[in-house]
């Protein structure tokens, strides 16, 4: 029974200790970091979205899909041990892609690695940063708020990478009206779909293509009717604690 008792103790203080190094940054240093991701990600989106194809324009991508994937770490509140290979391979990627951009390589491979690091890092870190801060501050915060609108646009440019992966694996094929597959179009598909507005000037030609639209059109309506829609609603709002009836 005493050795029960320790490790139960032993358990809540490694609880304890974990929930102040979460809590250790201050409210408004958590909102300034959850206010700059969503900064950062928007960056990224109209960049890709409005710059020509071409080597400088996709380096200076490369620094952006960079630093919105340590801005994921932080907001996860990932350990050191964790931040620094990630940093070193995003360190990396930049460096190769601004030599790609100086060779005049407007589709190096160092790009491409860095948007799929972004879509395999940054959703699972900024979900985990934002239930760890609804777990631990028992309130509906700004920087849940911030922190699902994240995953929103994270989401739609998933899609995206999605889309021009396959058309890189089609000889560049994926629209029905055989358009050039590149991330600018890719993007306004994917973010159209999710939105379900449906211009209907990109179509994708494959049935796998149409699987992934379909997919993504639900994924967006239902993650609005339900996350988003929960967490605004409850804005403000504190969990109650549970009463220990012993």
């Amino acid at each position: 029974m005493p050795a029960r008792d320790s490790e139960r103790r032993r358990i809540l203080e490694a609880g304890r200790a974990e929930r102040r190094r979460i809590l250790s940054p201050g409210r408004a240093e958590r909102r300034r970091r959850f206010g700059l991701l969503l900064v950062a990600i928007s960056a990224v989106f109209a960049v890709e979205g409005i710059a020509e194809p071409g080597p400088w324009s996709q380096a200076i991508v490369s620094v952006l899909l960079a630093i919105t994937v340590i801005l994921s770490l932080r907001v996860a509140d990932a350990r050191p041990e964790v931040i620094r290979p990630i940093a070193a391979i995003t360190v990396v990627l930049t460096l190769l892609a601004l030599v790609e951009a100086a060779a005049g390589h407007d589709r190096g491979i160092a790009v491409a690695c860095s948007q799929l690091l972004l879509v395999a890092v940054a959703p699972p870190a900024t979900m985990l940063g934002t239930i760890r801060t609804l777990r631990l501050r028992n309130e509906v915060t700004i920087e849940a708020v911030f922190g699902v609108l994240c995953l929103y646009v994270l989401l739609g440019m998933l899609f995206a990478f999605l889309y021009t992966l396959i058309a890189a694996l089609n000889n560049g094929a994926f629209f029905a009206g055989h358009q050039e597959a590149n991330m600018a179009h890719c993007l306004y598909f994917s973010f159209t779909t999710l939105a379900t507005v449906g211009y209907g000037d990109f179509t994708a030609a494959s049935n796998l293509g149409h699987t992934l639209s379909i997919a993504e059109a639900l994924l967006g309506q239902i993650y609005l009717v339900t996350v988003v829609s929960l967490i605004v609603g409850n804005l403000g709002l504190r969990r109650r604690q549970p009463v220990d009836e012993r």
